[in-house]
């Protein structure tokens, strides 16, 4: 007999209710929401209970009546509703709730049967519809979970089975309407959601359900006992918890502090959770950045909140919402009007515009200068940097002393704040050769040189290089050239010119190794269809070999991580991997650290990537053995 036939057939059997009740497996089971299911499969609460046909338990139904301690009764006594109603109608009403399959189970039977007796209702009648609409599903479930076990399944494997088809079913059949019923019928809120929000299963599904219905009164409150819990770290990415202040300022609290903590590769994918659930609103747009501003004033951490600052508003620009006038206000422009005035259209629009870059060139080279965070907003760095080095962009002559001025200024100038007396000092040593090394590398970058001439101002670009600015001009010009399609086509040099730069670059630029890294990445997986095999082979391990150089300079982890992925996903030639290996290990030596050690030993270990190493086997088995006695790996 099939489970499905063998189900079947139990429910229409008169047989004595099950009292089977799976703590072993989890107290979950028995705290699912009845506002989640329909009334045939609601296992709210596992109830033992003995079969009412027995005469002797009616007199002792009626001699207990009264002394019974109604705890599941609401706070407003459905009695005095009651009293506008005729007996009859009282009677019909409950009647109507006793006829429902396994009513016997719902929290509210004890003052359903209280109204019903008071209104002079026949015990005999209640028992024998109890008993008939009692089906036991609940029960049910739980002996056919118990069957399961007994033949042979684990006890996990089906906690999960039961519990990922109770959250399928929640999710299908929630009402909202009926959730928030359960405060008017009980009150207060339930035991059972205390109980319910201490298993991840439930909270989670409670993420899902506020998510598709954030105007429900039951969840907004869940959310609340999830947070109160401890728990607000679960919530970033709620846009329910946006609503609530008070959930809303822990969980900025928990996001900002695991900010600070998180190591750089792990900032990018927490950071855009952070922000989406800030730009929920206006409100928490405005609540966040306030606070974020009063602690970036701090000595000690201060500017990671700026840069959290900026991560944020960078997600509101890229998803079309005009956040500047609260960047201005912020940035404290409205004490400057005129230059609010230039920053404000140009950066509502993201496009430069000449009249407005006028201005701000003529109110930073005055004598008395407005500060100049005001044009360190990284937007308008961003349009600065574009204009200047992103192939195909003309900037009018008349007017690009000016547009060098402003970019050397803002990444050059170092401000001394006001203290007592003595006024705000502002050092412009280094803006002079900032402004002509922007000048010098934008000159060969938009002069349409070939590589052969690029080479002879090689010298000039290596100059050039040190100053931070120009390397991310720099880079933002040679992610412009070499995404081109013909770029790999046309070229015949074995390490292209632009690409050797880059190496350059990660040498003296730390803060720029993650940018590259995705260029690098990028071109790594792009298809060159018009490129043969072998070509395509060659070209991509000149690629690893600047990811090679990266990791030789400090960007350890980050490149690590994405190719042990490549050979996790299988996707990637195993030669390729092989030949990476191959250079690390060349160019490695002890001590490891042990994050290093977990990503590199298995692909050190695989035999299909090392297995054919027979020139380097000494490295791979020094590495191996080195790592076996001095490290643990799970």
């Amino acid at each position: 007999m099939t489970p499905l036939i063998l189900h079947l057939s139990l429910l229409h059997l008169k047989i004595q209710p099950i009292s089977i009740s799976l703590r072993e497996l989890t107290p979950s089971l028995r705290t699912v929401t009845r506002a989640a299911l329909p009334c045939h499969v609601q296992p709210t609460y596992t109830i033992i209970w003995k079969h009412p046909l027995v005469s002797s338990q009616v007199a002792k139904m009626e001699e207990e009546f009264e002394s019974r301690v109604w705890d599941d009764a609401p706070d407003t006594d459905p009695l005095e509703e009651d009293e506008a109603m005729s007996p009859a109608d009282v009677q019909s009403n409950c009647l109507r709730q006793f006829s429902s399959t396994d009513f016997i189970m719902e929290p509210g039977i004890f003052s359903t049967l209280k109204r019903y007796f008071q209104a002079g209702g026949n015990p005999e009648q209640v028992i024998e519809m109890l008993s008939e609409n009692y089906q036991a599903v609940a029960q049910m479930a739980n002996l056919m979970a118990e069957w399961l076990i007994l033949a042979g399944a684990s006890i996990n494997d089906v906690q999960a089975m039961v519990e990922n088809h109770l959250k399928q079913m929640i999710l299908k059949t929630f009402d909202p309407k009926k959730a928030d019923t359960i405060f008017t019928e009980e009150g207060d809120a339930p035991a059972w959601l205390t109980e319910l929000i201490e298993h991840s299963t439930w909270r989670s599904v409670v993420y899902q359900l506020a998510e598709e219905f954030p105007e429900c009164l039951m969840l907004n409150f869940t959310i609340k006992l999830i947070s109160d819990a401890g728990f607000q770290g679960e919530i970033t990415s709620i846009s329910t918890a946006a609503q609530q202040i008070e959930v809303f300022s822990r969980i900025l609290k928990t996001s900002t502090s695991n900010f600070l903590q998180s190591p750089e590769d792990n900032r990018h994918k927490s950071v855009v959770e952070f922000a989406k659930m800030v730009c929920h609103g206006q409100h928490t747009y405005i609540y966040a950045q306030v606070m974020l501003q009063i602690l970036s004033q701090e000595t000690k951490g201060g500017n990671n909140i700026r840069r959290l600052q900026q991560e944020i508003s960078k997600y509101a620009i890229n998803n079309g919402l005009n956040v500047t006038p609260i960047q201005l206000a912020l940035n404290g422009a409205m004490a400057h009007p005129r230059a609010a005035q230039a920053l404000a259209p140009m950066l509502a629009r993201n496009a430069l515009n000449p009249a407005d870059i006028t201005v701000l060139f003529k109110l930073y080279s005055a004598g008395d200068p407005p500060p100049v965070d005001l044009i360190r907003i990284p937007q308008l760095l961003e349009l600065l940097i574009d204009a200047l080095f992103k192939p195909g962009n003309k900037v009018n002559q008349e007017h690009k002393a000016k547009y060098f001025y402003l970019l050397g200024y803002s990444a050059s100038v170092y401000e001394t704040p006001k203290k007592g007396n003595r006024p705000r000092q502002v050092n412009r040593d280094d803006l002079k050769p900032t402004q002509q090394a922007i000048e010098k590398v934008h000159n060969i970058c938009q002069g349409g040189k070939s590589a052969m001439e690029l080479i002879a101002e090689i010298n000039t670009l290596y100059q050039c290089i040190r100053f931070p600015v120009v390397s991310v001009g720099l880079v933002r010009w040679i992610e412009c050239v070499v995404k081109e399609p013909s770029y790999f086509k046309l070229c015949t040099e074995s390490t292209p010119t632009h690409l050797a730069l880059l190496d350059e670059v990660v040498s003296i630029h730390p803060l720029l190794h993650s940018r590259v890294l995705s260029l690098l990445i990028e071109l790594f997986e792009s298809e060159f269809q018009d490129l043969e095999i072998l070509v395509q082979l060659e070209l991509r391990k000149m690629l690893l070999d600047r990811m090679v150089n990266l990791l030789s300079r400090g960007c350890v982890l980050p490149v690590m991580k994405y190719i042990k992925s490549c050979s996790t996903k299988g996707d990637t030639d195993i030669s390729l991997i092989r030949y990476f290996v191959r250079e690390v290990l060349e160019i490695v030596a002890p001590p490891y650290t042990v994050e290093f050690v977990q990503l590199f030993l298995p692909l050190v270990e695989n035999e299909d990537i090392t297995g054919s190493m027979n020139t380097d086997n000494d490295l791979v088995t020094e590495f191996i053995a080195h790592c076996k006695s001095n490290y643990y790996v799970m």
